[in-house]
């Protein structure tokens, strides 16, 4: 796996099918670090730390979620600095807890084969909440680099946030575009609404989840098709 530089201030890790792990986004400011979305568990997130350091870039001071779904969220008890989720991704997260109390890792082991593989010899599952809860949307100056985090309805969850680099006019969508989870339509009137939030931010870029990088007309358009 590579580092890949998108921009001035972006690097990701690119997302992989067979065990379902999603781009992971780096953003480096003056004085800060920013990484989107924990990744699935703490291999995953190890391997892309240990890609950071290969560039000489400092682990990240914060940490945000797009969205509750493990292959985004699981490793949370393993990065860097601080985390930081909207209410309702927390909420959702505190509920995962519970399941694993309950039922042991099995509550989700037997949901997809991708997480079996992420987790294969063994390895432990654990889940935590995040450190910092907002409602709504907030802003981080990394230095020299403005991020906007911006709670929004969209078709896939209740929960979706977005993370727009105002000065890379990049936006990390998480997989906010993507059908109702886990086997449901796309609600056209959240997809709307998601429309519109994206173009608000005013974006040239799109960063989805488990998608490469592509201009912000192309997500629209598959968003909205």
């Amino acid at each position: 796996m590579e580092l890949r530089k998108l921009t001035e201030h972006i690097w990701y890790m690119p997302f992989e099918e067979e065990r379902d792990r999603p781009n992971l986004g780096y953003i480096k400011g003056d004085k800060l670090s920013l990484v989107v979305d924990a990744g699935h568990s703490e291999a995953h997130i190890r391997e892309f730390y240990d890609l950071l350091c290969k560039e000489g870039l400092p682990l990240p001071s914060l940490t945000v979620l797009t969205h509750w779904h493990w292959d985004h969220t699981f490793a949370m008890h393993a990065v860097k600095g601080l985390t930081i989720a909207n209410k309702t991704t927390n909420g959702h997260l505190l509920e995962c807890i519970k399941k694993i109390e309950k039922s042991g890792p099995d509550a989700f082991l037997n949901v997809y084969e991708s997480i079996r593989k992420e987790y294969s010899d063994g390895k432990e599952m654990i889940v935590v909440p995040a450190d910092i809860v907002f409602e709504g949307c907030m802003t981080i100056d990394l230095g020299g680099c403005t991020i906007s985090i911006l709670q929004t309805e969209a078709p896939h969850t209740d929960d979706s946030t977005l993370v727009y680099v105002c000065e890379d006019k990049t936006l990390f969508v998480g997989d906010a575009t993507c059908a109702q989870f886990p086997n449901g339509p796309k609600d056209k009137n959240l997809a709307n609404k998601l429309a519109d939030k994206i173009r608000l931010t005013g974006a040239v870029t799109c960063v989805e989840g488990h998608w490469q990088p592509v201009e912000t007309e192309d997500t629209l358009r598959d968003l909205l098709g």
